[in-house]
């Protein structure tokens, strides 16, 4: 037997969180397999003329670890293609949810919304007329906003981590893998780590500096991770994610890297000289090792 709920799930965040807790409590009570049914790409990814500008939370392999570590047992990802949209939500029960899957009872979430939507249609209805039992999960809110995918890119793009990280129920994080840059921070005495993201569809973190953790080579460390254009050393045309490890001193270049962001400690800013930017460096690694304990 198996409980099936359907989803893109961005972020696995809180919001998310409640349905696969409905999902996961009631195949436990049932004696059945949990079982996730998500997308890649992203819809509008396929599907909008600003695709160019969409951002994720989550690569297609930090969702499905994030959907694993919430108890789900199975998790089942669908090619979204244009093809795929126009599938009806009749269409779509019948063949994957109940077809590939084998469901026999649908979580439903409070927006919830399959197959081709154009005549708002009743997914609850639809389900339950080919037989499947449905239950119906609420929303999660903060004092703001109903919690989605939506609200917290815009946390982490604007610089809101770490109310970002309370909705997403861990720390925001970026993986990728250390490129050689321009050698400036080891001149001044701050080597860093440049990172060059596997996954360029995540959301990046608004331009400033960051207490950050870091795993590399198996170990855990903590840094300061600064993200922008350097405009008092050189004035990077790209965008440059680069990181300081805090007492760590080893070679690590073409290694992955990822980084957990916790706290923003401020905005980018051009200094008048290379001095003052050494002397706020100063500064941001003390607020860093204070605000861990280290």
């Amino acid at each position: 037997m198996v409980i099936a709920t359907t989803g893109f799930f961005d972020g696995v965040h809180l919001g998310h969180r409640k349905v696969i807790d409905t999902l996961c409590q009631t195949a436990k009570a049932r004696g059945a397999e949990s079982a996730v049914v998500t997308f890649w790409p992203h819809p509008r990814g396929v599907l909008r003329q600003d695709a160019r500008e969409l951002r994720l939370l989550n690569s297609l392999e930090e969702k499905k670890e994030r959907l694993k570590a919430c108890g789900v047992d199975q998790v089942h990802v669908i090619d979204f293609t244009r093809e795929l949209s126009r599938v009806s939500c009749e269409q779509f029960i019948r063949e994957y949810i109940i077809g590939r899957i084998g469901a026999s009872a649908l979580i439903v979430g409070y927006d919830h919304r399959l197959g081709n939507t154009q005549f708002n249609t009743d997914v609850t209805a639809v389900a339950q007329d080919l037989g499947l039992m449905t239950i119906k999960a609420g929303s999660v809110s903060d004092q703001y906003n109903t919690i989605s995918s939506t609200y917290i890119r815009n946390l982490v793009a604007t610089g809101g981590i770490e109310r970002a990280n309370r909705l997403l129920g861990y720390e925001y994080r970026l993986e990728g893998a250390v490129v050689a840059g321009n050698g400036i921070g080891h001149k001044i005495g701050f080597p860093t780590a440049n990172m060059q993201l596997y996954e360029p569809l995540k959301v990046i973190p608004e331009r400033g500096v960051y207490a950050v953790k870091v795993f590399v080579e198996g170990g855990s460390y903590y840094g300061v991770c600064n993200i922008g254009f350097r405009p008092t050393v050189c004035n990077d045309k790209a965008l440059v994610i680069e990181t300081h490890i805090l007492d760590f001193d080893e070679e690590i270049y073409g290694l992955g890297i990822k980084c957990d962001f916790c706290a923003k400690l401020r905005d980018e800013q051009k200094f008048a000289s290379v001095d003052m930017l050494v002397k706020q460096l100063a500064v941001d690694i003390r607020q860093t090792r204070d605000l861990f304990g280290i």
